[in-house]
């Protein structure tokens, strides 16, 4: 039975800035935790025992998930002593390997076709398959240059952009045949990307590369988390979402809403409020009339008063937006967090239980 392992925490996360305490898989797309998300996809792909190593595991992704019963799923969480790196962590979880297996990157949002990749590997064998996209610009990733037969012959590491060999990256996934874990040292951090694989090419041994149009985006970064969002919404990343007004909330509301919107359950949005386009609201969340919120989203239980304004910002649970405060675009907002009426937060502002008051008027 094929495997994954899904990269939860560690090196290279920069959600930090967008939770402020929120665990990084407990971080909501779509009013859904997004390891949930990741966990969707792999169970429609018959994929279904998944394994979570990490530094820590915070208590809210173990109560959330249990050992996966609930989701017709095996999950399998092991803590490392010390920070071990992408590929030191698959070696430490070596014990619960048995066969061909998925590494995810956590961050990554994808609409990647995991069986397609499957039936590619069985195709061409070797010691596994690399997911990779191409871009505009490559300098800011890993290249991955190979042949016509689609067989690596080079890793290049964000190259200057009039320098780069090949405009296809290395897109976070992964399918490693179990060998491939005796290529790693074990008891120390070890980088699958700058160890591993190459170590595999000096070896003369084969890795594949599978290129796709796949959406395919690193939501690690508030903007990118936004942009995740209005692709969602849009169609560009097919989440089977009905165009227009969706959500369990949608039908009890009836103020001025410009499609598309998400709402969950129990959001109420009062008459003279205007929400929309590009827009998510939580469970329980409060819309009070003259209230603006463009391109945003809004967690659990967020309070908004009236005439408040919300534009390409991202409110986490429990805040409360004063009355006639404007949250400027490229704003988080904090868990639990108030912002008082009339404030005024300059674009990109970060507010919350352990940031300062940055770029308030």
């Amino acid at each position: 039975m094929m495997q994954a392992i899904v990269l939860v925490g560690g090196e290279g996360t920069r959600l930090r800035p967008l939770t402020y305490g929120t665990p990084k898989p407990m971080v909501p797309i779509m009013n859904v935790p997004f390891l949930a998300r990741t966990l969707e996809r792999l169970y429609a792909a018959g994929i279904k025992d998944v394994i979570l190593p990490a530094g820590y595991m915070p208590q809210a992704i173990s109560d959330y998930f249990g050992d996966g019963a609930k989701l017709d799923m095996k999950i399998t969480y092991v803590i490392e002593d010390v920070p071990l790196g992408t590929a030191g962590a698959l070696k430490n979880v070596e014990q619960h390997i048995t066969g061909p297996f998925f590494v995810l990157n956590g961050d990554v949002l994808t609409s990647l076709d995991f069986k397609g990749m499957i039936r590619y590997h069985e195709q061409k064998g070797g010691c596994g398959v690399l997911h990779l996209i191409k871009v505009e610009d490559p300098s800011a990733f890993g290249c991955v240059v190979h042949d016509q037969t689609g067989r690596i012959s080079a890793f290049v590491e964000k190259p200057p952009r009039d320098q780069a060999p090949t405009n296809e990256i290395n897109a976070g996934t992964y399918l490693l045949e179990r060998s491939v874990l005796d290529m790693i040292p074990g008891g120390r951090n070890v980088s699958i990307e700058r160890e591993t694989f190459p170590k595999i090419l000096a070896d003369g041994l084969p890795l594949y590369a599978y290129t796709t149009n796949d959406y395919w985006l690193d939501v690690g970064r508030p903007e990118h988390y936004l942009s995740a969002h209005r692709d969602i919404l849009n169609g560009t990343m097919p989440l089977q979402l009905e165009p227009g007004i969706t959500g369990p909330g949608a039908r009890q509301v009836h103020a001025a809403i410009v499609p598309p919107v998400h709402l969950d359950e129990d959001v109420r949005i009062d008459t003279g409020a205007r929400v929309g386009p590009n827009v998510v609201i939580g469970r329980g969340s409060r819309i009070a009339a003259g209230a603006v919120i463009v391109d945003s989203v809004l967690w659990e239980d967020v309070m908004v008063e009236e005439g408040a304004r919300i534009e390409e910002a991202i409110i986490a649970s429990g805040s409360r937006i004063g009355a006639g405060a404007h949250v400027a675009r490229g704003s988080v907002i904090g868990h639990h967090t108030y912002i008082e009426p009339q404030r005024v937060l300059e674009e990109g502002a970060r507010v919350g239980p352990t940031a300062p008051l940055a770029g308030a008027t």
